[in-house]
Order: C-alpha cells, then sequence, then structure tokens
C-alpha cells in the first residue's frame, strides 16, 4: 500500500500513484540505495568486472577456438566482433545499472512491457549457476587429490583402471624401434577422470542417474559453503574477495607460462596455437565462432555486469572500465593459450604425437590433457596445485557475480521485506541451488551438466540481449538514453556507440541466433548420444527463457486502463520513478517534484488530469525548452 502523504501536500488531493513506497515518511526515498550498499573502496567494482569476465572459458574454450579457427588469423575477427558487439553492449549494460541503481529486474522501469526479459535473465543465471558450481567442485575434488607426493592418476595399475589403460612412462622407455601403437589405449588421467571421479560406468545414459557420488556431492557443498561466506554481506564482503580471486589467477598464469615455455617441444605448440592460416578468414563459421566466444566471455546478457554498476556512485567513469575490463579480457585470453598450447606442445613431444591429437576444449582439457600433462613435469604435484588453483579463483569469482545477480534481483523487487534479510534469503538461494545440483553428483551426473551447459544459455541468452539492445535503442530511445550517459559521464557517446546499438550488435546478435538455430546439432558427450526426451527438455529451457518476454508483456498490459492499444503505449513508457536513485542526482527532467521521486513531465500529464500541485509545471516547462535547445545546439553542429 502506499505510504501516508505529508500533511503539506494534502492541498490539493495528490493521486495515489504519485506516491511510491520508498516514500515512507516523506523522505524522498534517499535512504533505499543507502540501505541496498555501495562499493567501498575504488577498485572493488573494477575488480569484480574483470573477475566476472575472466573465467574458466579463457583458458579451456579461447584457446582451443584459436587454434581450430585458423590460429593467429582468428584475432582478426575476434577483435572486430569485440569492437562490434563485445564493448558496445558491456558499455549499455554498465550504463543501465549504473543509472538506475537498480536489479536487473527493477532496472525494467525503464520500459515495464518487456520485464519479462529480467524474468528471463533470472531463470538462465540461476541455470547456470547450478552447473558452474558442480564444475568448481571438480576443481576443488583434483585440488585436494593434488595434495599427494604421487598424483593419482600418473600410473595405471589402480581398481578404476581398465587394460586400455597405457602409462606414458611407458611409452617414453619403449624401444624406439618397436613403436606402441597408442590409438586403442587409454590414458591414466583419461580413466581416473570418467571411472574414479565420474564413476559414469555405474549409469547407462541420462535417463539412469545411478547412484550420489558422496565425494563429489560433499565438493559440491563446500563450493557452495565457499560461495555463501563470500557473497553474505553482498557487495561489501565479496567485493573484498575479489582483490585476491581477481588478482592471484594472474600471478598462476604466468609462472604457468614462464614454466610450459621453457619446456622441450613447447615452441611446436606455441606454432602450432597461433600460426595463421588466413583462409580460414573467408568461412563464415569463424566469424560466428569469435563472436560467441566475445559474447560468452564477456558475461553480457547475465546481468552480473548490470548488477555490479548498480552499486557504483553514480559519476564512477564505467567508460574508462569498459575498455579495462574488455581488453583485458581479451589479452588473458591469449596468455592463457600460451600457458596452454606450451605444455601441449612439450606432451606431444613426450608422446611423440601431433599436437591435435592431445588438444581438447572444454572439460576434458581442464580434468584430462592438462592434468596428464602436470605428471610429465618434475615436481608435478606443485603444478597440478597451482593449476586447479588458479581454475578455482578464476570460477569462484565469476560464481559470485551469478549469485549477487539473482539475489539483488529479487530484493531489489521486494526492498522493504528482504533487504534488511538479504544474508538469510542469500542462504535460502545457495541451499535451493544446492539441492537442484544434486543430480549432477550423481554417477550420470556428467551428462546433465553437458545438456544444462549446452541449452541453459544458449539461444535463450540471445534473445535476451537482442531484445534489450532494441528496448534501449527504439522503444526507450536513443535519444534519451545519450541524455541519461551524459548526465552520468559529463558526455555523450560518440558515432561509434550509436551505430554499434542500433544496428551493427543487433544485426550481428541475430546473425548468431539464426546461425545456431540452422546449425542446431544435438548434445553428445563423446559418443554418448542424448535421447530424444532429453534433447526436447534442453530445448524447453532455452525457451522457457524467451517465453518470460510475451508473459511479462501480458502482465505489464493487465497492470493498465483503456484500449489494448493504450495500455500497451502507456507499459512501454518508463515507470514514474525511473532515473537516478538518489536525489541529488535528478536534474534536468528527471528534477525530483513529489515524494517518490517523480519527474516533471509525467507529473505534468497526471496534473492536468487529476488537478493537484502544479507550482512544478513552470519548471519542467523550462527544463523541457532548455533540453531541447541543446539538442538544437548539437544537430547544428553536426
Amino acid at each position: 500500500l502506499p505510504s501516508p502523504i505529508p500533511q503539506s501536500l494534502t492541498q490539493p488531493v495528490t493521486p495515489d500513484l504519485l506516491v511510491s513506497p520508498s516514500s515512507q515518511d516523506g523522505d524522498l526515498g534517499s535512504e533505499c540505495p543507502e540501505d541496498r550498499g555501495n562499493w567501498t573502496g575504488r577498485l572493488d567494482f573494477l575488480l569484480s568486472c574483470i573477475g566476472y569476465c575472466v573465467g574458466l572459458g579463457n583458458v579451456w574454450r579461447f584457446p582451443y577456438r584459436a587454434y581450430t579457427n585458423g590460429g593467429g588469423a582468428f584475432l582478426v575477427p575476434y577483435f572486430i566482433m569485440l569492437a562490434i558487439c563485445g564493448i558496445p553492449i558491456f558499455f549499455m549494460e554498465l550504463s543501465l545499472g549504473q543509472f538506475s541503481s537498480l536489479g536487473p529486474l527493477a532496472v525494467w522501469k525503464i520500459s515495464p512491457l518487456f520485464k519479462g526479459v529480467g524474468m528471463g535473465t533470472i531463470l538462465i543465471v540461476s541455470l547456470v549457476a547450478i552447473y558452474y558450481n558442480m564444475i568448481i567442485a571438480y576443481v576443488l575434488f583434483y585440488l585436494f587429490a593434488s595434495l599427494t607426493s604421487d598424483l593419482p592418476w600418473q600410473h595405471c595399475g589402480n581398481w578404476w583402471n581398465t587394460d586400455l589403460c597405457l602409462d606414458h612412462h611407458i611409452i617414453k622407455a619403449g624401444n624406439s624401434t618397436l613403436p606402441i601403437n597408442i590409438s586403442n589405449t587409454v590414458s591414466p588421467s583419461e580413466e581416473y577422470w570418467s571411472r574414479y571421479v565420474l564413476h559414469i560406468q555405474g549409469s547407462s545414459g541420462i535417463g539412469d542417474p545411478g547412484r550420489i557420488r558422496w565425494n563429489l556431492c560433499l565438493c559440491l557443498l563446500l563450493s557452495w559453503t565457499i560461495v555463501y561466506l563470500c557473497i553474505l554481506k553482498g557487495v561489501k564482503s565479496s567485493g573484498k574477495v575479489v582483490y585476491f580471486t581477481a588478482t592471484f589467477p594472474y600471478l598462476i598464469l604466468v609462472m604457468l607460462l614462464i614454466r610450459g615455455v621453457t619446456l622441450e617441444g613447447a615452441w611446436k605448440g606455441i606454432q602450432f596455437y597461433l600460426t595463421p592460416q588466413f583462409d580460414h578468414l573467408l568461412s563464415s563459421k569463424v566469424w560466428i565462432e569469435a563472436a560467441l566466444q566475445i559474447f560468452y566471455s564477456l558475461g553480457v546478457g547475465f546481468g552480473g555486469l548490470l548488477t555490479f554498476a548498480s552499486y557504483n556512485t553514480f559519476h564512477q567513469n564505467i567508460y574508462r572500465d569498459t575498455f579495462i575490463v574488455t581488453l583485458g579480457n581479451a589479452i588473458t585470453s591469449i596468455l592463457a593459450g600460451f600457458a596452454i598450447f606450451s605444455v601441449l606442445g612439450y606432451m606431444s613431444q613426450e608422446l611423440g604425437v601431433p599436437v591435435n591429437q592431445v588438444a581438447k576444449a572444454g572439460p576434458g582439457l581442464a580434468f584430462v590433457v592438462y592434468p596428464q600433462a602436470m605428471t610429465m613435469l618434475p615436481l608435478s604435484p606443485f603444478w597440478s596445485f597451482l593449476f586447479f588453483f588458479m581454475l578455482l579463483t578464476l570460477g569462484l569469482d565469476s560464481q559470485f557475480a551469478f549469485m549477487e545477480t539473482i539475489v539483488t534481483a529479487v530484493t531489489d523487487e521486494f526492498p522493504y521485506y528482504l533487504r534488511p534479510k538479504k544474508a538469510s534469503f542469500s542462504a535460502v538461494i545457495c541451499i535451493a541451488l544446492f539441492l537442484m545440483g544434486l543430480i549432477l553428483t550423481t554417477e550420470g551426473g556428467m551428462y546433465w551438466l553437458v545438456l544444462l551447459d549446452d541449452y541453459s544459455a544458449g539461444f535463450g541468452l540471445m534473445v535476451v540481449v537482442i531484445t534489450t539492445c532494441l528496448v534501449v535503442t527504439r522503444v526507450y530511445g536513443m535519444k534519451r538514453f545519450c541524455q541519461d550517459i551524459h548526465m552520468m559521464l559529463g558526455f555523450k557517446p560518440g558515432p561509434y556507440f550509436r551505430a554499434c546499438w542500433m544496428v551493427l550488435s543487433p544485426a550481428t546478435m541475430m546473425a548468431l541466433l539464426v546461425y545456431n538455430i540452422v546449425k542446431y546439432q544435438p548434445s553428445e558427450y563423446g559418443s554418448y548420444r542424448f535421447p530424444t526426451w532429453a534433447e526436447v527438455l534442453g530445448i524447453l529451457m532455452g525457451v522457457l527463457s524467451c517465453l518470460m518476454i510475451p508473459m511479462g508483456m501480458v502482465v505489464a498490459v493487465l497492470q493498465e486502463e483503456g484500449t489494448l492499444w493504450e495500455r500497451v503505449q502507456q507499459a512501454s513508457r518508463p515507470a514514474m520513478d525511473w532515473g537516478p536513485s538518489l536525489e541529488e542526482n535528478r536534474t534536468g527532467m528527471y528534477v525530483v517534484s513529489l515524494a517518490g521521486s517523480q519527474s516533471p513531465k509525467p507529473l505534468m500529464v497526471h496534473m492536468r488530469k487529476y488537478g493537484g500541485i502544479t507550482s512544478y509545471e513552470n519548471t519542467a516547462i523550462q527544463v523541457d525548452r532548455e533540453m531541447e535547445e541543446e539538442e538544437d545546439e548539437e544537430e547544428s553542429m553536426i
């Protein structure tokens, strides 16, 4: 219910809809953002963004994508796509979050008709958070397994090994005149991963999950506990943890890089990674792969960037931060490629096979190939521990962002109920997602993880980002969005950003979406093909996040009055209290006029309709005139 209107404003009567719940006791809502919290240090936001963007994908996806798509030549489409898709969308998300100080649900006060986009985002992030923490659990498992003098995946002869297991030490010691055929053999690290860690032989497929692996279950519980303790006090606690989790991976990466390039045969791997094959640039697949890498690596559309920016001060220079984070992320990916491929080059020399036979992407690289390479080094447990500790810190700060996004989105919707109980609410979310993730700890859990990975953030995420881009530029209006940024940063975005937001970014993402649908391939894990019902379930996961958009539209239209078209028009306009959250930041068309931080333009409309206080009408007309004069001056200059 709306709060009571102060006595001084009761003559004449003010319509109820002008008073928001945030205006209790006639205070202009300025207490709300303070309760919400802000970053406590200058680098909290920047390091949180770097930690969020630089994740597992930089280590296990980028290097493999680069070498399969033209080696060094892949960097050409990669940086072009970064300029067209990555940087503009990144800046747009940060701008929306910082301007409104709202999470990914409440930010849709910008156009309530499209609130379903925010709901779709939360659904996607929740699904990703479930399986992403399972990957962190695998990393923890390997981290503990590395605390030995002899790595458990170093030799065959353990109870989980089969007759196909072949130790690389035997290959090396073998007589060169009698070459060993390794095509039908399996490395000890591969059997350790599939038969001991996953115990996948206990499951016949996705429909037969088998028993829970209690050691994995405990690792998952530990990873959720770590995540909860780090987000316990919101950005105040996670903002401090990232000083370690965002910077330490770089130290380890440099150590692994130095160790890698000093190995015999390292140059072979680096050559394989970087040799440019420019003929690949004529293939559309390479450009699509580059765009996909940028899209997922920067984490646009997941709401994490918007959430982090919403805790900034109003005039934080996010323009500078955008370039620092996006270019830093790209450089990290390239560096990781050197660290990975130098070791793969050494490994291929040791095994006497070409680099392309040992190179893999995804979990196969992190849990099979790289651990196997570690066993070939002196002090192998030390290097193995370092590698998995790096993966742990890379994964954790991305997980913090996912959890902060979910918690912030819901608490911003119900601030008076949930904000005082944020720690308890965070615990409830963590427990719920842990219980949902228990199926991933079963013997057939890997099948479920692959299904979630393939479908949860696929075309649904692209639809969310395309819609956001179109709503901000077409419905809300490019001119108004640029004015908002001008209010925050003191300058308007240049022609490059405007061209990307209006045409280039949406068009590129549309092409990505069409390509993904046309080139759709059913999921598989090794030689296992998923049954039809599992495919349908996966597609439904993606479709459900898209369906949130029309569902949100229906709800928004039903809450308005008038004919259908009038309702749609009203619902697509910004809400009455849209704008900067603090009174002192509301300038121009957002000048505070009444309790609830209402802007003069909608105020004038309601005054004429209902009567009431009209002393602000002159202010509104003056502000409008000044803004129109400014626009005319700028247009004449152009």
